[in-house]
């Protein structure tokens, strides 16, 4: 049944309408009183079940009475003898799902139809039957179900098999009784009972590893025939060679049967077969040479879906493997002329990655006329390879930045425009030679740029790079340009960079103050309060009036404040004699206290919910910390962690731990929930023992004094430490509280009750606690104003590895800060890598990171750890604690 059909053959009217458009719920109810009629017309009968199944999956919903009303009326209807609107009762019955008392109505009808003489109606009714049904039900007919799975009628046995695994979700425990019938249908001549049987088998099994393992080693001998059954038996020998490799023998269990596969006569289990060798764990170059054969075989095919299959496979190759999927590039080279895109644009993304030095040129010749024939989704996907490959052969980035400055020059949207803006950007920040020409690149660029975003974006990375070229004289011109043509914004923008170039190039000084002097007159507050900021920055005669170094750090320093933290301490600032202190703006947003994610999780959402305000967690927990007089003195909050679970899910409490780090003091603060409705809980403590925490002594505790059911509570314990000794350290935790009984209809409690513990997980205080995860705009730029007078700089050998991966994931975790530009991820067969970290420690010192890392033959991983920090203790303390 098609839902839009054509209104009429003109071909001058090519207008399309729905059969069902205008339809309402109320006259389709009307017409399903047809159903009643003495003498039935089974074709009107079928367009009013038609119309109502449209209702119901546009998401119409039905009352319980319309429901009804309609379900008994249609329950009329089999006493039809029409085959075709039978099949429609069927499906209506299956989408009202009828209550219990009314299952009873049909279940009759149905079962007849089950043991029905035409196989049709054998097949329906046991689809419906077990939709609706419920486990009572069930039971009585099991006997008929499993005489269906075995039945001689392959779309009986096929109906019975999909019903059973629909009911292992919902009666596991009578659908593996059914195992012997589903194992004799696994071997049957009709390929897709095969198929049916073999999915339903292994679900059932699904949870004991060994009985899965032997169905594959049965199967895997050659007593599948089904296509369709067979690429799933492919799927869950996958899974075993997964679940069961020995990666210190290398032995891979079941590969000969893979590979075996590759040379099935048809196509989706060939092609199966090919990609789950890819996609095994560890796959070795031969291992993956005979799968890489048949995908090239596949490349050629006239086939689109087989082409697309092949390509797809090779392109997600070529990311781990990219030297095994060479071989296939003169075949893929043809794929670039391609009717269908999306296998084009796989094709070049392909060649992107597998491709040599040499043949960088022809392959851009063959991408440009591409280009244009192709949407926006897929250039994007182009536009990364492309970066990519630069990065891979540099001495080729002029071919590379010419051709991804020609097309930011043509028409695209903004996401398209951003990428290419990105890649040009990590081209010149990681090839010096690339800096000068993909500046003037961008410069042309924002020329005609239509986007404010990019502009802005363009003119911030031109005053941080621009100043460090050998002529920065050259983007002057560029730059004024935009205070002159552009919208206000852009203008604002292009003010502060002009300003960055002035307090960086000492010869530009002079001419960049007349620029600026000209922007005082500026129909914008913004470019004006700018313009005036920059010229008291830079005195009159071209002098900075500033030190150098304050200059370089008021234009060039990276703003480590939350804008949320700001905007929270600003609006609670009261105008005094005492100015507001940017220091005392916490710099993490930390994450919600326990007590309003409880309260959070009951407040109304959708249309009827107030919006929200803004809130700072930080602020929260600064203030619940202040208001505990025990607690007021210990100085400025520096950091909160996340809450950590001390009880596992669905225990009797619920208590988690959060850390709070001031500069001589450690506060834990436990927030605590009783799920049991019969208790009363008060003089709730926690008993710390620090036995393995010696650098700490207890100082002062805070009870909570009720603890009713699901109502938070917090209770505190407090700790001194040496001041900006980053201690660690283990503590113990028993939860003691004195119970009281609840009489749940009235609320009221017991008056006497009777003092219980209860023990909690314990947790640790490690120095990932003592580092703020504080991010900053330009690495290099941050880098170079720290300076090397406090630097530190010393190897370290890792040990054996898994992989490089788990070892830069290991060390970004020790030292708890805030990876920088992306390096935190890791390229699957990279051997080095480079990752670069920054952070404040405790007492507002801010810390950079850059970890080098190298990965010999034997999975040996050694690491150049170098630290820049505002304190030479707290680089010693980085190297120190990597060190331990």
């Amino acid at each position: 049944m098609a839902q839009y059909v054509k209104k009429d053959d003109d071909r001058d009217e090519e207008a399309e309408y729905s059969p069902f458009s205008g339809i309402e719920k109320g006259a389709v109810l009307q017409e399903a009183r047809v159903f009643n009629d003495p003498q039935l017309d089974s074709r009107r009968c079928s367009q009013v079940i038609t119309k109502l199944l449209y209702l119901l999956n546009q998401g119409d919903s039905f009352t319980k009475t319309e429901a009804t009303e309609v379900f008994f009326s249609v329950t009329k209807l089999f006493q039809a003898k029409d085959i075709g609107l039978r099949r429609m009762v069927y499906l209506i019955i299956k989408e009202l799902s009828p209550c219990a008392d009314e299952v009873i109505i049909v279940t009759s009808s149905l079962m007849k139809d089950m043991n029905s003489k035409t196989d049709v109606y054998r097949a329906n009714a046991i689809r419906v039957l077990c939709r609706i049904t419920d486990g009572t039900l069930l039971t009585q007919i099991e006997r008929y179900l499993k005489q269906a799975i075995v039945d001689k009628n392959p779309v009986v046995a096929s109906a019975a098999l999909v019903s059973g695994i629909h009911l292992l979700q919902t009666n596991p425990e009578i659908v593996k009784r059914w195992s012997n019938e589903v194992q004799e249908a696994v071997q049957s001549r009709a390929a897709l009972v095969q198929f049916h049987a073999l999915a339903l088998l292994q679900q059932i099994r699904q949870n004991d590893r060994l009985a899965v393992s032997k169905l594959v080693t049965s199967l895997t001998k050659g007593t599948v025939r089904s296509p369709l059954a067979q690429c799933l038996l492919i799927r869950y020998t996958s899974q075993v060679i997964r679940e069961s490799s020995n990666s210190q023998t290398g032995d891979r269990p079941f590969y000969d049967y893979l590979e075996g596969c590759l040379r099935h006569k048809a196509e989706m289990v060939i092609f199966e077969a090919a990609r789950a060798i890819t996609e095994l764990s560890g796959v070795t170059s031969r291992e993956l040479t005979p799968a890489i054969t048949v995908l090239q075989l596949f490349l050629s095919s006239s086939k689109p879906v087989l082409r697309f299959a092949a390509v797809r496979t090779l392109n997600k190759v070529a990311m781990t493997h990219p030297m095994a999927v060479t071989t296939c590039n003169i075949d893929m080279e043809s794929l670039i002329s391609d009717q269908n895109r999306s296998i084009a644009t796989l094709a070049i993304t392909t060649l992107l990655k597998t491709g040599n030095e040499s043949g960088v040129d022809r392959l851009m010749k063959q991408i440009t006329n591409f280009m244009s024939d192709i949407a926006d989704e897929f250039k994007i996907v182009v536009v990364d390879a492309i970066r990519s490959l630069c990065l891979k052969f540099p001495l080729k980035f002029r071919t590379l930045m010419g051709f991804l400055s020609n097309i930011l020059r043509e028409e695209g949207g903004f996401e398209y425009k951003k990428a290419i803006v990105d890649s040009i950007v990590t081209i010149i920040r990681d090839i010096p030679d690339a800096k000068e020409s993909g500046l003037l690149h961008l410069c042309e660029f924002i020329e005609d740029c239509e986007f404010t975003y990019l502009s802005t974006q363009i003119l911030h990375f031109l005053g941080i790079e621009g100043p460090k070229t050998s002529d920065p004289s050259k983007f002057i011109r560029y730059i004024y340009n935009r205070v002159i043509l552009e919208n206000p914004t852009v203008r604002a923008s292009a003010v502060s960079t002009l300003a960055k170039f002035g307090a960086m190039v000492d010869s530009l000084k002079p001419r960049i103050f007349v620029l600026l002097r000209r922007c005082l007159y500026d129909n914008d507050d913004e470019v004006r309060d700018r313009a005036t900021l920059y010229l008291n920055t830079i005195g009159g005669d071209g002098s900075v009036v500033e030190t150098d170094k304050d200059v370089k750090e008021f234009l060039f320093g990276s703003f480590d404040l939350p804008l949320a933290n700001l905007e929270t301490s600003l609006k609670n600032y009261e105008p005094s004699e005492e100015p507001f202190n940017v220091s005392s703006v916490p710099r993490e947003v930390k994450s919600q206290p326990y007590a309003e994610k409880k309260a959070a999780a009951k407040k109304p959402t959708g249309l009827s919910a107030p919006p929200a305000g803004p809130t700072s967690t930080a602020d929260s927990y600064e203030k619940l910390l202040l208001s505990i007089p025990e607690f007021s003195n210990f100085g400025q909050l520096f950091k909160s962690s996340a809450p950590v679970e001390l009880t596992e899910a669905e225990t009797e409490y619920a208590v988690n731990v959060v850390k709070h780090i001031f500069d001589k003091h450690i506060v834990f603060q436990y927030n605590c929930t009783n799920t049991i409705p019969e208790q009363l809980l008060e003089d709730v403590t926690i008993l710390v023992d620090a036995s393995e925490a010696e650098e700490f002594e207890e100082l002062a505790t805070k009870p909570l004094k009720s603890l009713p059911y699901d109502t938070p509570g917090q209770t505190f314990v407090a700790f001194e430490k040496l001041q900006g000794v980053p201690a660690v350290g283990k503590f113990s935790n028993v939860l003691r509280f004195i119970v009281k009984e609840v009489d749940t209809s009235t609320g009221e409690a017991e008056e006497d009750g009777v003092e219980d513990e209860y023990q909690l997980e314990e947790f640790e205080v490690v120095s990932a606690d003592y580092m703020l995860k504080v991010g900053v705009s330009n690495f290099r730029n941050a880098w170079d104003n720290l300076g090397e007078d406090f630097e530190r700089v010393d190897e370290y050998g890792l040990g054996p590895r898994d992989s490089l991966k788990e070892a830069v994931s290991a060390v970004i975790n020790l030292l708890g800060m805030q990876p920088c530009e992306g390096t935190e991820v890791v390229a699957g067969n990279s051997r080095s890598h480079t990752c670069l970290l920054s952070g404040v420690y405790v007492g507002n010192v801010k810390v950079l990171v850059r970890l080098s890392f190298g990965v010999d033959n034997a999975k040996e991983v050694a690491m150049k750890l170098a630290v820049r920090s505002e304190d030479e203790a707290v680089s010693d303390a980085i190297h120190e604690l990597v060190a331990n």
